[in-house]
Parts: C-alpha cells; sequence; structure tokens
C-alpha cells in the first residue's frame, strides 16, 4: 500500500457522509448519500470508487459509528430504520452537550434552510476545496487535508451552526465533523494494514514541571512551556506525517496555529486558505503561534504494524530536534561574543552529553485486533473480549472481569442483549475502544513508572540556574575555576553585547541555555511566514507589571509624564495598557517611566531609586504599587475525565434526542434489562475525547487571552489546554482568576463569584457555551471545576522562591475537601506571609466585600489589625460569640451610619464562612482562617484606595484609630 492510495481513502471517508448530512436526512428523494457525496466521488474518482476503497471505509463508518454512539434497541418487526427512531433534525434540532449531558433546543431551520440549498452550500463547500496537481487531477493528500482542516468552516450565516451539526440526529451528542474525522482515521489504519487493522498510540513527553520551574525570568517560563509544546508537536508531526491529522485523537489539533504552520509550509496548501488567520496577521506575541497550546502526550490512531516503528521515530525525531536547536542556540552566542564557529569546540561535546535522552520519551500500544472475534457469515468482524480481557488482567485487581469490561452496560451489550419485546445488534469492534484506551493508560502508566537512570559525568563549575550540569563553554579549562573570576569567557562577552540574553555573571548549561534563547530561535522559525515580516516579542517583567496599573489610571486622567522620565528604556506593557497607549499618541512617554524607573532603582547613584519613586508618587498622586500577582490555574481531576471516571459521564440516556428518549421509554420503558441499560453511566469514547480537547482548545486559545489581557491588566505565561500561567497586576487577580473559573467551565460570572469587567469579546457564559464575538465556543460544561493558586510578592522577590509558592499555593487549593477553590499567598517584602483557602462563589464576593470596606475614607486604615490582634482572645469554638463580637469591634472602625451598617450585613456571614468545614484545611482553625481573609483583605484594600488617590490627585483625610 503507497502513501497515494491511502490518501485517496481517507479523502473517500471523508466524502461518505456530506457535511450538511443533519439538515437534508429525510428531506430529499436522493437522501444523504445522493447530493454532495455523488457529485464530489465522480470528481474524485471518475471510473468509480475501487472496491477496497469503498470496503475499508464502509468498515470505517460502522466501527466509528459503534464507537461514538450510544446503541439503539430494535422492536419486533422493526425495519432497518424504523420511523419511530427517525428524526428530521431541520424541524426539532437538538445538540446534547456530551460533556453535561444538557439538550439544548434551536429554533427549527425548515423554514430558514431548505434541503436543496443546504445540499448546494456543502456541494461548494467541499467543491472548493478540493486541491488538483497542475493538470488538473484531484490532489487526494492536499484535498483530505484541506476538507479536514476547513470543512467544519463554512462561511456566512450558517457558519457557527455547521461546526455544530450532529453526525446522527437521533444522538446529537458528537458532530458530523467528529465522525468524519474517526472514519477517515479507522479508513487509513485499514488500508495501511489489512491484516491486524489500527491500534491505539499514547506517547508523553517529559519532564514537565521541573523543565519549567528551572526559570529565572518570566520569559524563561514562557519558553520552558512553549519548547515543551514544540516538542510535543515534533511528536505529533510524526504521526500526521504518516497517517495524517485526523490520526490524533486528543488533543484535537484542528485550528492550531502550529498545526496549520505545516499544513502550509510542509503539506502544500493554499497560503490564502488561511490568509485572514491571526496567526498569520499578528506582529506581536499575541500571534496564536507563541502559545503553547499542545500538551505534553497525546493518543493516536495508527496502523497496527507500525505502531512501534512510529513510536521509536517519534523518540528520534524530538531528541534531534532538541539537539539541533540547543546548537543553533550555541552558534548564536558564538556569532554575539564574536567567537568563530568550529566543530570541535568543547561546547558541542558539552551540548550532546547533557541532551543526551533529552526529552524523556515514553509510549504504549494496544493492537484493535485483541478485540475481534472470527468474521460472520457475511465476513463482518464483531467484538469479542476474550483476548483483550485476558490482556488487561495484570493491570488491575479484583474478581471478575477487568475495568469497563465488567461494566453492567458492556456485559447487557456484548452478547447482543435480548430484550422481552425487542434485541441489540451484537455490537462491532469499534464498541471496544472504552476498553482499549483503558488498557492504554494503564500500559502507558507502567511504562513510565519504570525509569531507568543513567548518571551524567559534569565535573567543572556547574550552571547558574540549576547547579547541575556544567557551563557551556568554548573552553574546557575554564571550567576548572569560577566564572566570576573571568571575563573572557563566552558568557561574559554575550552578556556585554546582548544583555537581554544574558545577565551579567550568567553562565548555563545545554537546557537553559536553549530555555533563554528560544524566543530567538522561534521567531527565525516563523517570522517568514507571518504578514508584516515578522514577529516583535515582549516580555513583560515583574517591575513593569507592579507599576502598570498606577500608569494606567494616570493615562486615564490625562496625565503626561514629566521629560526625563519619557527618555528611559522602552519596555513592553500589558496588552490592555499597550491598547489604550496607541489610542494616545500624546501619552506616550508612559511606554518608557517602567524602564526610567528601574534604571534609577539600578543605577549606582546611592538613593536614586527612592528619590525616583517619590517623583513618580508625586506625578501620580499615590505611590506606585511595588508588588505584582501571579496566577495559576488548574482542571481538577483530569484524568478522571479523560478516562471518563466516577462522575463525569452521564447516563446513556442523555445521549438520545429528547423525542427518541421519550419513544424509547414508551417502547421498552418496561423492560428491566432496558431500563438498565439506559441509567449506565456511558463510558468514554472517541468523540468525548475530542470534545474535552475541543473545550480545552477554546478556552485556552480564545477566553484566556480575552479575560486576562483585555479585560484585566495581565499577560499570559502560558494557557495550555487546562493549565493557565498569568502575571496580572494585583487590583485584578482575583476577579481574573475567577472570570477564568467560569470561562473553563462555561458558566456565569456570578457562579464564581467574578465581578463583571470591560473589554473584549467574550460575550456571555452558561451552560457550558460562551458567545465569543461572532462565534459559539463549546467548553466544559458545570460538571468540571479548576482551582487556582495565587500570590502576590514583591517585584524584586526572586521569581524563583514565588513560583514555588505559586505551586505550593495551587496544591492547597485542590487539597481542599471537592477541590473546586483557590488560595491566595500574599508575600510581604518585610517577611512574613498571609494563606487564604477558600470555595469559589460566596466567599470570593465575601472578600471583595470586606476589601471595599476596608478601603472606605470612613473607616479605620488600621482595622484589620485592630480586629485581628483582639480575635486571639475570642473563644475558636463559639462562632455566635465571635459574630457578635466582631461586629462590635469591626463597627468601632467606622466613623459613618453607612459603614457601620455595611458591617452589619457582613460579618455574620464572614463567621459563617469561617467556621464552614468547605473553607479551610482540617488543622486551620476557623480564627485563624478569619484573621488572615481580613488581612489579606486589607493589603488589596491598599491597591483600592491608590486608584481612588490617583483620581482625586492627592491625599484624603482618614480616620486611624
Amino acid at each position: 500500500m503507497n502513501d497515494e492510495h491511502r490518501w485517496q481513502t481517507q479523502l473517500a471517508a471523508r466524502l461518505h457522509d456530506p457535511p450538511e448530512k443533519a439538515l437534508v436526512l429525510l428531506r430529499t428523494r436522493e437522501g444523504h448519500e445522493g447530493g454532495t457525496v455523488q457529485a464530489l466521488l465522480e470528481e474524485v474518482f471518475p471510473q468509480g470508487v475501487p472496491a477496497d476503497i469503498e470496503g475499508a471505509c464502509k468498515r470505517a463508518d460502522r466501527w466509528a459509528s459503534a464507537a461514538d454512539r450510544a446503541a439503539f434497541p430494535k422492536a419486533e418487526g422493526d425495519r432497518r430504520y424504523p420511523a419511530w427512531q427517525q428524526i428530521r433534525f431541520a424541524d426539532d434540532p437538538v445538540l446534547i452537550h456530551p460533556l453535561t449531558g444538557n439538550g439544548h433546543r434551536l429554533q427549527p431551520l425548515a423554514d430558514d434552510v431548505a434541503a436543496a440549498r443546504a445540499q448546494t452550500l456543502g456541494t461548494d463547500h467541499l467543491r472548493r476545496l478540493l486541491q488538483r496537481d497542475a493538470q488538473g487531477a484531484v490532489d487526494a493528500r492536499r484535498s483530505a487535508l484541506a476538507m479536514w482542516r476547513f470543512g467544519p468552516e463554512l462561511e456566512g450565516e450558517l457558519a457557527e451552526i455547521w461546526k455544530l451539526l450532529p453526525a446522527d440526529s437521533r444522538v446529537p451528542d458528537h458532530t458530523i465533523h467528529d465522525h468524519l474525522d474517526l472514519t477517515a482515521a479507522f479508513a487509513g489504519a485499514f488500508v495501511a494494514d489489512p491484516d491486524d487493522g489500527p491500534a491505539l498510540l499514547a506517547v508523553s513527553i517529559g519532564p514537565v514541571q521541573d523543565f519549567i520551574a528551572a526559570a529565572r525570568s518570566t520569559s524563561d517560563l514562557w519558553a520552558g512551556s512553549h519548547l515543551l509544546a514544540r516538542l510535543a508537536w515534533e511528536a505529533m508531526r510524526v504521526v500526521c506525517d504518516a497517517c495524517g491529522p485526523e490520526a490524533i485523537l486528543f488533543p484535537r489539533l484542528r485550528a492550531v496555529a502550529q498545526v496549520d504552520l505545516w499544513l502550509v509550509r510542509d503539506q502544500g496548501l493554499p497560503e490564502e486558505l488561511f490568509s485572514s488567520r491571526e496567526w498569520r496577521t499578528r506582529t506581536t506575541d499575541a500571534n496564536p503561534l507563541f502559545a503553547a497550546a499542545l500538551p505534553n502526550r497525546f493518543t493516536a490512531l495508527v496502523p497496527a504494524a507500525r505502531a512501534r516503528e512510529l513510536a521509536q521515530r517519534i523518540g528520534e525525531t524530538v531528541r534531534d530536534f532538541a539537539l539541533a536547536k540547543a546548537k543553533e542556540a550555541f552558534r548564536c552566542l558564538l556569532r554575539e561574543a564574536g567567537i568563530d564557529d568550529q566543530p570541535d569546540l568543547y561546547g558541542y561535546a558539552q551540548i550532546a552529553r547533557q541532551l543526551q535522552g533529552f526529552p524523556e520519551v515514553h509510549w504504549a500500544a494496544v493492537p484493535w485486533s485483541l478485540g475481534y472475534a472470527a468474521p460472520d457469515g457475511e465476513g463482518r468482524v464483531q467484538a469479542s473480549d476474550e483476548k483483550l480481557a485476558q490482556a488487561m488482567r495484570p493491570f488491575f485487581t479484583g474478581e471478575g472481569r477487568p475495568g469497563w469490561l465488567g461494566t453492567r452496560a458492556w456485559e447487557l451489550l456484548s452478547g447482543g442483549l435480548q430484550l422481552d419485546q425487542g434485541w441489540f445488534y451484537r455490537p462491532n469492534p469499534g464498541a471496544l475502544y472504552p476498553a482499549l484506551h483503558e488498557l492504554l493508560e494503564r500500559a502507558l502508566g507502567a511504562v513510565k513508572s519504570a525509569r531507568p537512570f543513567a548518571p551524567a559525568r559534569e565535573e567543572g563549575w556547574r550552571c547558574a540556574l540549576t547547579g547541575e550540569g556544567e557551563w557551556i563553554t568554548t573552553d574546557a579549562e575554564q571550567l576548572w575555576k569560577s566564572y566570576r573570576q573571568q571575563t573572557d569567557t563566552l558568557w561574559a562577552k554575550a552578556a556585554h553585547k546582548h544583555p537581554s540574553w544574558v545577565k551579567s555573571g550568567e553562565h548555563l548549561s545545554a537546557l537553559p541555555m536553549l530555555k533563554r534563547l528560544w524566543p530567538t530561535l522561534y521567531v527565525d522559525e516563523v517570522s517568514d511566514f507571518i504578514q508584516g515580516g515578522g514577529i516583535d516579542r515582549f516580555v513583560v517583567s515583574t517591575h513593569t507589571m507592579a507599576v502598570a496599573s498606577a500608569i494606567e489610571r494616570a493615562l486615564d486622567s490625562g496625565k503626561t509624564p514629566d521629560g526625563d522620565m519619557a527618555q528611559g528604556e522602552r519596555v513592553a506593557l500589558p496588552r490592555r495598557l499597550d491598547e489604550k497607549l496607541r489610542n494616545s499618541p500624546e501619552a506616550q512617554g508612559w511606554r518608557r517611566v517602567p524602564g526610567w524607573l528601574e534604571a534609577e532603582i539600578d543605577g549606582d547613584e546611592e538613593g536614586a531609586g527612592e528619590r525616583a519613586r517619590r517623583r513618580l508618587a508625586e506625578l501620580l498622586g499615590a505611590r506606585p504599587d511595588t508588588y505584582y500577582g501571579l496566577l495559576l490555574l488548574d482542571g481538577d481531576d483530569m484524568g478522571a475525565w479523560l478516562s471518563a471516571g466516577a462522575g463525569k459521564t452521564q447516563r446513556v440516556a442523555s445521549s438520545f434526542h429528547p423525542v427518541i428518549r421519550q419513544r424509547l421509554g414508551v417502547r421498552f420503558g418496561g423492560d428491566p434489562k432496558f431500563v438498565e441499560y439506559a441509567r449506565a453511566q456511558r463510558a468514554p469514547n472517541p468523540a468525548w475525547h475530542m470534545a474535552i480537547s475541543e473545550a480545552l482548545n477554546q478556552f485556552a486559545l480564545h477566553l484566556v487571552p480575552d479575560i486576562v489581557e483585555r479585560r484585566h491588566l495581565g499577560r499570559v505565561i502560558y494557557a495550555g489546554g487546562d493549565d493557565v500561567l498569568a502575571m496580572v497586576s494585583t487590583s485584578d487577580l482575583l476577579n481574573a482568576a475567577a472570570q477564568l473559573r467560569a470561562a473553563y467551565s462555561g458558566i456565569d460570572f456570578g457562579d464564581t463569584g467574578a465581578q463583571e469587567a470591560e473589554g473584549g469579546k467574550l460575550q456571555r457564559l452558561g451552560d457550558g457555551w460562551a458567545r465569543f464575538g461572532d462565534r459559539v465556543l463549546r467548553l466544559m460544561g458545570d460538571k468540571a471545576t479548576a482551582s487556582a493558586g495565587l500570590v502576590i510578592a514583591h517585584h524584586q522577590a526572586p521569581l524563583s522562591a514565588v513560583m514555588r509558592e505559586l505551586r505550593a499555593a495551587e496544591r492547597r487549593a485542590k487539597a481542599l475537601a471537592g477541590k473546586d477553590a483557590w488560595t491566595l499567598a500574599v508575600l510581604k517584602r518585610g517577611g512574613g506571609a498571609l494563606y487564604v483557602t477558600a470555595k469559589w462563589g460566596e466567599p470570593l464576593r465575601l472578600f471583595n466585600a470586606l476589601r471595599e470596606l476596608l478601603a472606605r475614607d470612613d473607616v479605620s486604615r488600621r482595622a484589620a489589625f485592630h480586629v485581628t490582634e483582639w480575635l486571639d482572645d475570642v473563644p475558636g469554638d463559639q462562632p455566635d460569640m465571635v459574630t457578635a463580637m466582631l461586629g462590635y469591634q469591626t463597627q468601632r472602625q467606622c466613623a459613618s451610619d453607612d459603614a457601620k451598617d455595611k458591617v452589619r450585613k457582613l460579618v455574620p456571614a464572614l463567621v459563617r464562612e469561617a467556621f464552614a468545614a468547605t473553607n479551610r484545611a482540617p488543622q486551620i482553625a476557623p480564627l485563624a482562617w478569619l484573621a488572615d481573609f481580613m488581612l489579606a483583605a486589607e493589603f488589596l484594600a491598599r491597591e483600592q484606595r491608590h486608584t481612588r488617590l490617583c483620581a482625586e490627585g492627592g491625599q484624603p483625610a482618614r480616620r486611624t484609630a
């Protein structure tokens, strides 16, 4: 079998059902296979579809349907498609959210979209995507890739519904595009390996956390995560080259910028197809190419006979890529330092030694043939779990059949369930995807637990960042004395010429060197494909983020900086502030104020930094903040979601169209076997995994930058699926986190305690969906939760220490019963820290209310300190007494009846939350939690006081009792 034949098969598989199927089914005389399908197959195969291709596509269609769709029973006397099983989607359009089971009834489409019009739209759309060679013949490879990428993207008023049209109107919980992807992947595997058929392949790349965490700056943090995503793509690219991008079942690769670039550069799709894409037009590092959008592991459907070969090639490819890029980074340093590049330089040997075995690549494969039975009388292969159960047993404990094979749902279906008044067809092997995937995950876990270790020999002075490998040098003799005593090293010369690459005194080993220069290397890699000649890459420093909110307030109030302040080095600013300055040409000097201030602070003149701060405070009306925030949000129980653990999937019955559900109840509701089947939890299927991946992509690529950078004063460092790291101004930190939490699930901001914020494209969230500009995004749904670690730190605090606190804060939040929580750590410059952990929703609303109370002019600045000192003497087991005394003491700090009235309403709710076990770890006493809660709110209230001072232009009178 040659590649051309495989691509022809996959193209035919993409054309076996039209994308408009739901809109024409039961509405045309020729049926859904007689319009678009017939017209385009005749163009692609003028002599007719070859028999082996047609057979592979039919088999793939059946397997894909069995893998993704809940099975239907048949009643006695039913024909193949009985009337009671028929749904005209155009008349009664319902979409089932695959991750929540909630149905969404749309307005009827029949009057607005005639069947003939839908058919014409589908035919014309796919015909435009057909790619032809110089002789005018259809190019199967490029046509299949174009249809994979753009098949779901119709222009015009039907664009959004087109993406969501179901594959089966009776089970509308997965789209026609999901079905076409899976069918094409199966068909390609069938023709590539007619004997053994397909296999599931799982690949994991690491290390992850330690690799990313080794950072001295926010640029290092970004580079670590982005480089890991780039390595992941190199691994996935091996599969995409060999089997097509639809072979990657998780993550979903469609519309990922890095994959689009591959389609243009490596696969030859016309550039004009991508001309309006943001990755082609945006010339800053807000360009989607700079998003770490791919996870470090993936699952693919590949020919079983090629699984081992592909896995081995993946390992070789990613390691060769890392080594080549590290050597390229070394050559960049050599050029900058003015040192001739010679192949025998010692640095090349160091790089090869230090990168040996990097990255780690683990893989496992499970052949689908474990689920085959002998063909039936008509040559069809049926499902059999005997060999599969035997393969699974070593990975499971307990009696009975292992894993999913022991569930009641499979027990009922596996033999062709007989009902009192009907039956189920015996399933084909596609239905065994849940068990195969379960075995795959267990096998990969076992592989990763066995880690051979070969210690590297490193003898000279070590890396200034990690302290592990030798620092890279051109002369091995330099390694035997401190680099602090040398001025002629590669690093010393590079630091003099290019300080943004290397700080004075820094000497790095191979991996930190690669991370440090990765931004430059990646810009060089992609700039030729960006309209306008390249990308300007910016990094917002912690210092700039700390003062950004003060600059924004000054800009909003019409102030301009003094002349010398506007002479500082131009620095990168958070996107919201940057866009405001673009619209205010007269205020461009503010771009240089952070650079001026930082230069004064870092200068040699004693006291210059403090004098600069005082000058800036006089201009602003208040001292600029010296603190910034970091946010780390992570989806809860993602492993359980991917494995469809307990409570994650919905009941089988929830997958059916409501009308079908009602009809099933009428016909089979009295049959206890059917009732048991309908109530069973659905197993994970390919569409389930595709839906999770798509939801995470929508969240990370669209909603995270919109919320962090447009609605708030922040900067995304990385957003890869369910994992977000961002730097945010202290005033916006909590609200940005709460909005991200709401966006992750697709629930209303109010449900998480978030307040509204202006700006951005996000218009509405609810019921697992988002309205984003003119687009509709499907998200994880209300059953999915996320937890966040938040840190407020001084801009001069070592980033490595701040990151340790951030990850510890995230762990505290996830340690709370039920997770779905946030932890705020306030790291004070003078020492000491405050820690608050609570659930989203009411506790956060109370925190914001308390913060606003403490920021008022008629409340003592020392209120929180006085009250928390008094808490030390109150019995910690009497909430009523605490409520009474806390209310009394807090009201004493108020100078107006209005403030006292707010205290009366606020204090009982505060005490109630303090004594609620859901907000505290068992070892944290209620009053200790309450004290930190109040002191953290007071810390953030200072920022609100600064906001008001800047607006008023001075220092108002404050009660200080």
